[in-house]
């Protein structure tokens, strides 16, 4: 009997204890926690920060104290302010970037800032980016220091991380909170990023594919890249792999290249042949594409066969009466665009039309 009694206890009390142990309530934060992320190129920025009220306090330089100061825990003697509440403030990037225009390679990192009193602050990140706060704050593990000028601005209840300017290669970041705002620009090499992206993944499935030697050699072509490398990838695409075949779209992409590099005649020589491969669109698109250039008489050559291939469509006359009225010849161009009209045009190319005759005074 008194051993059941005893066994019985026993269970009592593990019960309790297991209670005890795992059945916390699930509550809210005070500062509840948000996370921002902002794409730049291919490269993602993210930040993870807890959300302080002012609520009716002051808040620089008594709840957020300036400079460098003490908090009374953890090992820090000198510590900054952690840039939200409770935790790090975790900054991410996917990528390397340039934070104020210092380097700072890809990863996670503690987020901190120094406030001062003269609209300036210094904001710092750590490799430390599991500490509790900047209680544990040590210089030593310092990845960034950066100088910045405060802005004043409305009041904002809530702190808030914001991307507010955002560009194809850069961020504005601002920290928002009462009447401040904290920025900093953040900026990303986003050419070399595809293009090193591009150059490894090539040894691999990606590499057997024509059209991803071309799309690489496309966007080395329109930013900035290694004309000399982007003209190895077109070839490869065109001829020598066996995956590689001669398309209407890699010539054009070659004579583009060649053009850029100042080999006019020779990128001619690709433009005639992607020509002759061409249907109406491309063509057409083709000639737009030696106007941009300002290679008016190859442009001039295309549209002109485009008309004589297709007499009755209404939108190679209009793109010819345009291409002649770019050149100022305005008697051919009111030709062809009245020409244009008289083919009963669809509304797009009808608009056009009636734009440039009113342009050169005919409307």
């Amino acid at each position: 009997m008194k051993k059941s009694i005893l066994i019985k206890l026993s269970l009592c009390l593990l019960i309790c204890i297991n209670f005890s142990a795992f059945s916390q309530i699930n509550v809210p934060d005070i500062s509840q926690k948000a996370k921002v992320m902002q794409r730049v190129g291919t490269t993602d920025i993210a930040i993870k920060y807890s959300r302080p009220t002012v609520n009716g306090r002051e808040i620089w330089g008594t709840i957020v104290p300036y400079g460098m100061n003490n908090l009374g825990f953890g090992t820090a003697t000198e510590a900054p302010w952690r840039a939200g509440a409770d935790e790090n403030t975790i900054i991410y990037f996917s990528h390397d970037v340039k934070v104020e225009g210092n380097p700072v390679k890809a990863g996670k990192y503690g987020f901190h800032v120094e406030v001062k009193p003269d609209n300036k602050a210094t904001i710092i990140l750590s490799h430390d980016k599991d500490s509790w706060g900047s209680f544990f704050y040590d210089e030593s593990k310092d990845a960034l220091r950066a100088e910045i000028t405060t802005n004043s601005v409305p009041h904002r209840e809530l702190l808030t991380y914001e991307f507010n300017t955002v560009t194809p290669n850069s961020a504005i970041v601002s920290l928002v909170w009462e009447k401040k705002e904290i920025p900093f620009k953040i900026e990303v090499d986003v050419t070399k990023i595809v293009l090193d992206e591009f150059r490894e993944k090539a040894k691999g499935k990606l590499g057997f594919n024509r059209q991803n030697w071309e799309q690489a050699a496309t966007f080395a072509l329109n930013n900035g890249g290694d004309l000399n490398e982007a003209l190895a990838w077109v070839d490869k695409a065109i001829e020598g792999q066996f995956f590689s075949q001669k398309t209407f779209n890699n010539l054009t992409l070659k004579g583009r290249i060649l053009y850029k590099m100042g080999k006019t005649e020779e990128s001619k020589k690709y433009i005639n042949e992607a020509a002759s491969m061409a249907n109406m669109n491309q063509l057409n698109n083709l000639g737009y594409q030696l106007l941009n250039e300002k290679d008016y008489d190859l442009a001039l050559k295309f549209f002109k066969k485009n008309v004589a291939d297709n007499p009755t469509n209404a939108n190679v006359h209009d793109s010819l009466g345009e291409c002649y009225k770019i050149m100022g010849d305005k008697k051919n161009a009111i030709k062809y665009l009245k020409k244009s009209l008289s083919l009963n045009p669809p509304a797009n190319v009808k608009a056009n039309s009636e734009k440039l005759l009113k342009e050169l005074g005919v409307m």
